[in-house]
């Protein structure tokens, strides 16, 4: 919703402020197709060619979340600290071998199955599972676990920032483009110098609207679908961070009670819950 609102204000403002100059929209529409042919399709091409496939379908796969809201609530976190608080507590009033079944098996465990969000979300149960997997097997320590954990969650971090640095390349590429197609219109208009003036007038106005469409394309359109990618990420990252904060307390003889209070403290202050909220969803799904 909102990037639907902030690209209606960013182009009602520019298309409108050149209208209210008196500017002649005619120009703009008449040149629009040849330049995005040149600006777009050069751009495209450029991309596909800087590129690995699977950079490709990862951006095309994160074009979709952009436009929805973001799943990461102060509900979702609750539920999330929810099922870690009823896992830790299974694991300290029964041990550690009384979690092997939900943790070999996690899409027919009840323990999981009972979250309707996280706990059929396949990144978060993988994740968790791995790990308390890892705890079962006891062959590893809290600062073994905490490397690992680092290592996959930079993984993660870094592969996703991969499709985020290809759109920043592509929308730092537009305004090139737009100049090529410029050049190539004032190259046209040199070649039509014997034109009547009004004639010529037109032809360089068209050129110059390749360069207006690349800047435009580039910082209005593509750059912001960048930082937005960006910041959808970090969000993702955070959610597994929490994970491992919490786990990790756990491992350290932090009561359940508590080792979530370490996870709640790791999240961002406008999805973080009080310490009541939290306190009183935990009692409600136990």
């Amino acid at each position: 919703m909102f990037v639907a609102i902030g690209y209606i204000v960013c182009l009602g403002c520019i298309f409108g402020a050149y209208a209210i100059h008196g500017g002649n929209m005619a120009v703009i529409i008449h040149a629009i197709p040849t330049e995005m042919m040149a600006i777009g399709g050069g751009a495209i091409g450029a991309f596909l060619v800087n590129n690995q496939p699977k950079t490709v379908k990862a951006v095309l796969k994160s074009f979709g979340p952009l436009f929805k809201g973001s799943k990461y609530s102060k509900e979702r976190y609750m539920e999330l600290m929810a099922m870690l608080y009823e896992v830790l507590q299974k694991i300290r009033k029964e041990g550690l071998m009384a979690i092997e079944k939900d943790v070999e098996d996690p899409h027919n465990s009840a323990l999981f199955s009972k979250y309707a969000t996280v706990g059929h979300d396949h990144h978060v149960i993988e994740f968790v599972t791995d790990y308390l997997r890892m705890m079962v097997s006891g062959n590893l320590n809290a600062h073994e676990i905490e490397s690992l954990m680092d290592n996959e969650i930079d993984t993660h971090h870094h592969e996703g920032h991969g499709a985020v640095a290809a759109v920043a390349r592509l929308a730092g590429a537009l305004p090139a483009f737009g100049i090529v197609a410029a050049v190539l219109g004032v190259v046209n208009t040199m070649g039509s110098v014997g034109q009547p003036p009004a004639v010529l007038g037109g032809m360089i106005g068209s050129a110059l609207v390749g360069t207006f469409l690349g800047i435009l394309l580039a910082y209005g359109v593509v750059e912001p679908l960048g930082g937005l990618m960006e910041q959808k990420l970090d969000e993702n990252t955070k959610e597994f961070q929490v994970i491992k904060t919490t786990l990790l307390a756990s491992m350290q003889g932090y009561a359940p009670q508590v080792a979530v209070e370490f996870g709640r403290k790791v999240l961002y202050s406008t999805e973080r819950p009080t310490f009541a909220e939290l306190e009183s969803h935990v009692k409600g799904k136990k």
